[in-house]
């Protein structure tokens, strides 16, 4: 069977779609499979490339966007192709992190308190909200992120509200609705799934240390810019309540496959879920690879 590797696509994340592509490839040949890497430039790619025959697979890393929100995955479904990772719907869910934290918090999954706003709404009516001082919480601090969007684009994190006109409008550009929710003091963690026979399980938890500031799209993508320790100095029973919290949310979303969850462990231990990644990147300085590398497995 042939593999097809899908990546790049025409969204910000298209650097670092490339380069999970090209390891992603790399990997398969190592391991001896029929693979090619195709460069995606946008929806109308994918049809010709599973037109010649029924031998093929999709393997996605094709990060944020389409790629990431459930159309390129129901269209593979219609098509009938075997795809890497989870189906359209827990694709379309953890993409967008208003409807999966509404989902986290019924399922009894805690994650930070926020509120959705939509293009147009300014900084001044947030500040008069009545929810703003919930948000804030005891740190002062405040997340501006899309509410559709990956790799820490378009994300600020502010020390109190002076900024939040500027961060609004950073967050605006890459989606016309944006949550702004309350920061989580802590430790920084990521966790991935993974499934075997359908019953899944955690890989090591991985602490994320960035050398400055936040971990950021250039930290997450520049060599030497963050420290990751693996496995995660935590207790047992801290561990296993993080590591419960991730497949719990790998659960609620019905994943399936694979999908890294990201976690702040607050200063009395409580894993908050912050959301969950389904294609989540595998380049060289990515988390799931790290977390493999560490637990043994290729």
């Amino acid at each position: 069977m042939k593999i097809i590797v899908l990546c790049g696509g025409e969204g910000p994340e298209r650097e670092v779609s490339l380069r999970s592509g090209a390891a992603v490839s790399a990997a398969l040949e190592e391991q001896g499979h029929d693979t090619v890497m195709e460069d995606l430039h946008g929806k109308k790619d994918i049809f010709p490339l599973f037109s010649g025959g029924s031998d093929r697979f999709a393997f996605i890393a094709l990060h944020g966007g389409w790629g990431e929100d459930g159309t390129l995955q129901a269209a593979l479904e219609m098509m009938g192709v075997p795809f890497s990772g989870s189906g359209h719907s827990a694709c379309a869910l953890a993409m967008d992190k208003t409807a999966s934290k509404a989902l986290f918090r019924w399922k009894g999954i805690t994650v930070p308190k926020g509120v959705e706003v939509c293009r147009g709404t300014t900084a001044k009516e947030i500040l008069e909200s009545s929810r703003l001082p919930l948000i804030l919480g005891k740190s002062g601090k405040l997340v501006v992120k899309p509410c559709c969007s990956g790799s820490t684009v378009g994300v600020s994190i502010l020390e109190g509200t002076d900024m939040l006109g500027e961060a609004l409008e950073e967050a605006f550009r890459f989606d016309p609705r944006v949550l702004v929710e309350e920061f989580i003091p802590g430790r920084e963690l990521t966790v991935a799934v993974q499934e075997e026979n359908g019953i899944p399980s955690c890989l090591p938890v991985i602490e994320i240390q960035p050398a400055k500031g936040f971990y950021d799209y250039t930290s997450k993508y520049t060599p030497g810019a963050c420290e990751y320790i693996v496995p995660a100095p935590l207790s047992e029973f801290v561990r296993r309540r993080v590591e419960n919290a991730s497949l719990e949310a790998h659960a609620a979303l019905g994943c399936r496959a694979y999908s890294r969850v990201d976690l702040r462990l607050g200063d009395d231990g409580s894993p908050v879920v912050l959301e969950v990644n389904t294609v989540p990147g595998m380049t060289a300085t990515s988390l799931v690879p790290k977390a493999a590398a560490s637990a043994g497995v290729s």
